[in-house]
């Protein structure tokens, strides 16, 4: 029987039937997690995994069961899962065991799914390739020479790669719609708030959400449903009411779609789009060219603040950075320097080995733009800016229901072509890191390929906690062009 290529439903359909076990599920990508080894998406995989699907075999599994039990699944490596390793890919917590599950985790548990394992990532979820691991670069599949992209690179290809049936990642400012438009997955990177944070090892706390990738969109709502939602455990979350858009794309969108043609989409000046790549825009206009045929209008929109959206972001995810990552000294847990001849040393020479380039290079910046002597120049300033960008989304949204824009000015580059220039990495971000600022959601979906074969991906952002409106219009692009969607990576494929 081929599993690759399924849709979570119809796993679930034939799991159901018993047409399949969870056990052969789980282990089909068992094996194809050690055949695929070279593309270093896992940095832990549970052994257990199978005879945890086996245990759910010998229990059954019902129709009234949670749709996800038996569905084997991976986490970003940044994630708690109680008793597993957590290293976010850091020499510093190489051999750091959680102690409790985190929200996500605990909910995944709670669904009957089956973890797979934790994946790769850039150190501390700090990168846009997923080359500053400590485990060592992430391969895309697509193409083994370029980059998985970051930071959850790992996560995007265990998916892409059919070493999992679907993922989650953390999104700072890109972190998941990156690798997934890397990677040709659909991904959501949620309104903030609307998925608890607690568990999750922090990076830039008023920044970061976790968001799932899958390779269709059904997918992608059965995983964004399963975590979404309040949690008395994490303060920031919303108490929002929020509904299963499962539910919503199968049963009530059907009838409607008529309604939903008629909304309007906004498209940022062509000034807002300098350094994107002639691929990159072509697909922009196949997308718009598509929503238009299918009675969709269009208006341009402009954001005069996002030209300082990407230093913005650097001068408080720096800062934020460098508070959080303060705790590790050596003292508490994780690395430990072997000399020093004092306390100011220990934490030094602690901090200095454990960490890598990206993340010390980081917490200085950080460091320095908290200082008192700055802090009013750059933090302070910064968090102002970041409220007129968010104004911008405010004033945009009042012509336009939702916004299309890519991902990423260019797919997927080759390995080592921007580690030795910082800036320039940090410019592969430029079109997603003013939606962590402004706090909306952005639904990114695969939007084709460039003449080489690599994955293109688009985003549409939203308005605040109108992720309904973004996976209704993801629901009817993946209907129309249904060879965007649940694809499996082509060097994958060869490999089978």
């Amino acid at each position: 029987m081929e599993i690759l290529g399924l849709s979570i439903p119809e796993l679930a359909r034939l799991l159901r039937d018993k047409k399949i076990s969870s056990q052969e599920l789980v282990s089909f990508y068992v094996d194809r997690i050690k055949k695929h080894k070279k593309l270093n998406a896992y940095i832990t995989v549970l052994e257990d995994a199978v005879e945890i699907a086996r245990e759910i075999d010998e229990k059954g599994i019902k129709n009234d069961d949670y749709i996800l039990r038996g569905i084997p699944y991976s986490l970003k490596d940044n994630m708690l899962v109680d008793g597993v390793r957590t290293t976010c890919a850091s020499k510093i917590l190489e051999n750091y065991i959680a102690s409790y599950d985190s929200t996500i985790a605990k909910r995944l548990k709670d669904s009957g799914a089956v973890l797979l394992g934790k994946t790769n990532l850039d150190e501390f979820a700090m990168g846009s390739s997923s080359e500053n691991s400590h485990f060592g670069p992430v391969h895309n599949p697509w193409n083994e020479a370029c980059v998985a992209g970051g930071s959850s690179g790992g996560s995007a290809v265990s998916v892409s790669a059919g070493l999992a049936q679907f993922s989650y990642g953390t999104d700072t400012g890109g972190s998941v719609r990156l690798p997934a438009s890397f990677n040709g997955l659909a991904c959501l990177k949620p309104t903030y708030g609307r998925v608890s944070r607690y568990g999750i090892v922090a990076f830039a706390s008023s920044l970061d959400q976790v968001g799932p990738m899958a390779r269709n969109v059904e997918d992608l709502a059965i995983a964004y449903d399963v975590v979404s939602g309040h949690d008395t455990m994490d303060s920031t979350t919303s108490i929002k009411n929020k509904e299963s858009l499962y539910e919503y794309l199968v049963k009530e969108i059907k009838d409607k779609e008529n309604n939903f043609t008629k909304r309007t989409i906004g498209i940022p000046k062509e000034s807002l789009m300098k350094g994107a790549s002639k691929d990159v825009l072509s697909s922009l206009e196949e997308s718009k060219k598509l929503l238009s045929k299918m009675g969709f209008n269009f208006v341009e929109v402009d954001f005069p603040n996002l030209q300082y959206a990407l230093a913005v972001y650097y001068i408080i995810v720096t800062g934020e950075a460098s508070s959080n990552l303060s705790r590790y000294d050596g003292i508490r847990y994780g690395y430990r320097a072997k000399d020093y001849p004092d306390l100011k040393h220990l934490y030094s020479s602690s901090r200095g080995e454990g960490f890598g380039d990206e993340v010390r290079r980081r917490i200085m910046l950080g460091t320095f733009v908290l200082s008192a002597g700055y802090y009013d120049a750059y933090f302070s300033k910064a968090a102002k800016v970041r409220t007129l960008i968010k104004q911008d989304f405010e004033k945009a949204f009042e012509k336009c229901d939702s916004i299309l824009m890519p991902v990423s000015p260019s797919v997927a580059f080759k390995m080592g072509e921007k580690t030795k220039d910082p800036l320039e990495m940090y410019l592969s971000d430029i079109f997603t890191v003013s939606v962590n600022l402004a706090a909306v959601p952005s639904l990114g979906f695969p939007s084709g390929t460039d003449k080489e074969g690599l994955p293109i991906g688009m985003q549409l952002i939203g308005k605040h906690f109108d992720e309904k409106t973004l996976f209704s219009t993801a629901w009817m692009i993946q209907k129309q062009k249904p060879e965007w969607f649940n694809n499996i990576a082509t060097t994958a494929k060869e490999k089978r």
